[in-house]
């Protein structure tokens, strides 16, 4: 049984359709990375994911148990188990590092301020920022605000972690440093859905690679299927300019 299953999903921003019959199958420990143009749908998926975005149409299953967005509760319950980081860092300003990191389990999860406080400086030690617990966000660089982003979503203690371009808004010599975090979490076996435009890293870290385009998954394959040998027309137009580039 996967964990994660998308069946046939599909949703619209007001008369738009942004996703078409999109099916996934996930299963624990495998990462996906999400490839295509923009406006291909991948953010989207996302966001629906998460429920942000309602979708219209089709299912999604958790561990074989299909989730009712119109239920305030079941995606209540969804974010308990899924988390994302967006390529803009949305971190309190008047708030510490640690604060920023331990806000949500406090006042959302209700959880003890001490244990949660211990488990944070355990997370900001893990993305390299052990000694900046007391920095305010505007003191750090923008791929040290990314790390506390992602430190502040593993705090909630996610079973899915989704990447939405978090490296998209950074200067190329702090793109290193997010990525190496995201490696860590890799090797210990996290579940993720990576949407980015670093090819090289798509290809290096995914198990899968889903090409998508107009809304629709076009091609699935490993990443040597992918950007070698793709079979689609589409998708090989989209690989042949960015390797050219």
């Amino acid at each position: 049984m996967p964990q994660l299953a998308i069946d046939n999903l599909s949703a619209t921003y007001g008369k738009l359709a942004v996703l078409k019959s999109v099916s996934l199958a996930v299963e624990k420990g495998e990462i996906i990375g999400l490839i295509g143009p923009s406006g291909s749908g991948k953010s989207t998926l996302l966001r629906v994911l998460v429920g942000l975005l309602k979708p219209t149409a089709g299912t999604i299953a958790i561990d074989g148990r299909p989730v009712d967005f119109g239920k305030a509760a079941e995606v209540r319950a969804v974010r308990d188990r899924l988390a994302i980081v967006f390529q803009q860092f949305n971190l309190f300003q008047n708030m510490t590092v640690l604060e920023n990191v331990t806000i949500a389990p406090v006042k959302i999860k209700k959880r003890a301020k001490g244990e949660v406080r211990e488990e944070a400086k355990e997370l900001l030690r893990k993305v390299g920022l052990g000694e900046k617990l007391n920095a305010y966000p505007d003191e750090l660089s923008g791929g040290q605000q990314q790390r506390v982003a992602i430190a502040r979503a593993l705090a909630l203690k996610p079973e899915i972690l989704l990447l939405d371009e978090v490296t998209a808004s950074l200067d190329p010599e702090l793109v290193s440093e997010v990525l190496d975090t995201i490696r860590l979490l890799a090797a210990e076996g996290m579940t993720m859905l990576i949407v980015s435009h670093e090819m090289g890293f798509v290809r290096e870290l995914s198990s899968r690679v889903v090409f998508m385009a107009d809304g629709r998954i076009v091609e699935t394959g490993t990443p040597g299927e992918v950007f070698e040998t793709p079979q689609e027309t589409r998708t090989r137009e989209f690989v042949s300019k960015i390797l050219r580039h």
